[in-house]
């Protein structure tokens, strides 16, 4: 919920408006590195955030860049005012002078509008804080070179303000990265390629008219680093006696064949756990109350077919037979789920149907993480076909949890409302 309060969070003065400055305030307006970016970005990124205190700094610092929005905003309106009265002003930038009638608008200073492009939003917590302290960053740097512009006081104070809060942003930002105890190169879930993440690629080469030569620094050299030269002599060039080449995936000769192993009893351990509920959602099918839970349970009996067969063509794809391999796991949620049915049927309808759910979302739960260690494995040993088919059934399982939880939002509010008096 938002709250607007009619004082500024810095209170601004303009002794001396300067149109051509007010235009160049609006970069810090609408433009790629300004506050309403700013908010945006940070408050929808928050919105997806489920980290309870990081979601609470992103709210946080996405609401104080819409002041500093109004700010800037309530600046650059001060600045551009001659231009609703003064030809001479006006003719400095019609744009903003007859189309905008000399106030601000979702404009950069070169006119060109406002888009969500400029947003960075990857959904990843570490990725998009990392997005968030670069923007600070430029943000600090624009306010800078406009101090520098500025020959109005009150306006210098007020930017001071402004490049001084990006710093705090920073600072904060920075400190919720590395509060995470992620390293500081591990993005994502799948691990690069061994050997080709330490390979360094010359492929600036030569010398230049301007100077330029090429140079080894800490950057390319030291520690792991190896040195590969340009990837385009690869072809044309000795590489055994120029240098080393190039590794273009992992090498999969040290511990493949263990990590095959594991690959193939994590299948066999998914076959079993899926003929499994080949057997119990048609009870759960019967057990369900409303006609939608129903329809989804019956929709997913069909994905669990198809995706046996997947896994048969996995495992037949690692030239390993299609044995099923007992998953106590899946045995043990299945035996919750028909304790489940037996006890709902002395519930009404709603409290019955949310506990079947509840012990289907706990099988969902358990083959997504099934399904992406084994999704894992089979990029990790360089198996596209056998990531896909996994990656088909991960998707399937992903979407049948979101729509069970879709289920169960109306059923949450049916099971709280009073019994009717007749």
């Amino acid at each position: 919920m938002y709250h607007h309060v009619k004082k500024l969070m810095y209170t601004v003065r303009v002794d001396e408006p300067d149109p051509k400055f007010g235009n160049m305030l609006l970069e810090q307006f609408g433009g790629a590195n300004g506050e309403l970016a700013a908010a945006m970005q940070y408050s929808i990124q928050g919105l997806n955030c489920e980290d309870p205190g990081r979601k609470d700094l992103l709210m946080d610092i996405g609401t104080e860049e819409l002041s500093h929005l109004e700010i800037v905003g309530t600046l650059a309106r001060m600045h551009l005012k001659p231009l609703k009265s003064v030809r001479e002003e006006a003719e400095t930038d019609p744009l903003i002078a007859i189309a905008g009638g000399g106030g601000v608008n979702l404009f950069n200073s070169m006119g060109n509008p406002w888009t969500a492009d400029y947003l960075k939003i990857t959904g990843e917590l570490d990725v998009d804080l990392r997005s968030n302290i670069a923007a600070e960053a430029r943000a600090k740097i624009v306010y800078e070179r406009l101090i520098d512009f500025c020959r109005d006081p009150g306006t210098k104070d007020a930017l001071q303000f402004l490049m001084t809060r990006e710093i705090t942003h920073m600072r904060a930002f920075s400190l919720a990265l590395e509060s995470m105890g992620k390293p500081p190169l591990s993005v994502g879930k799948i691990a690069p390629t061994a050997g080709l993440v330490d390979q360094f690629f010359n492929d600036s080469t030569g010398e230049g008219d301007l100077g330029e030569v090429d140079t080894r620094g800490p950057w390319n050299e030291g520690g792991d680093w190896e040195f590969v030269e340009a990837p385009a002599f690869q072809n044309i060039r000795n590489t055994e006696s120029d240098g080393p080449a190039i590794k273009a995936r992992s090498a999969l000769s040290e511990g493949s064949e263990a990590i095959q192993d594991v690959l193939v009893d994590e299948l066999r351990d998914l076959l079993h756990a899926e003929k499994q509920l080949l057997k119990a959602l048609p009870k759960m099918q019967k057990a369900a109350r409303s006609s939608q839970l129903r329809t989804l349970l019956e929709q997913h009996l069909a994905e669990t077919e198809t995706q046996v067969d997947r896994l048969i063509e996995c495992l037949r794809l690692l030239g390993s037979t299609a044995r099923a391999k007992p998953c106590k796991g899946m045995a043990g949620l299945v035996e919750e789920g028909e304790e489940v049915m037996a006890e709902g049927k002395k519930k009404e309808d709603a409290p019955a149907d949310l506990a079947l759910i509840g012990a289907a979302l706990r099988v969902e739960h358990y083959e997504i993480a099934a399904y992406t260690t084994a999704r894992n494995l089979a990029l990790q040993l360089g198996q596209p076909a056998v990531a896909q088919l996994l990656t088909l059934s991960l998707g399937e399982e992903q979407n049948a949890g979101q729509l069970l939880d879709q289920v169960a939002q109306p059923l949450m509010s049916a099971a709280r409302m009073p019994r009717s008096v007749i």
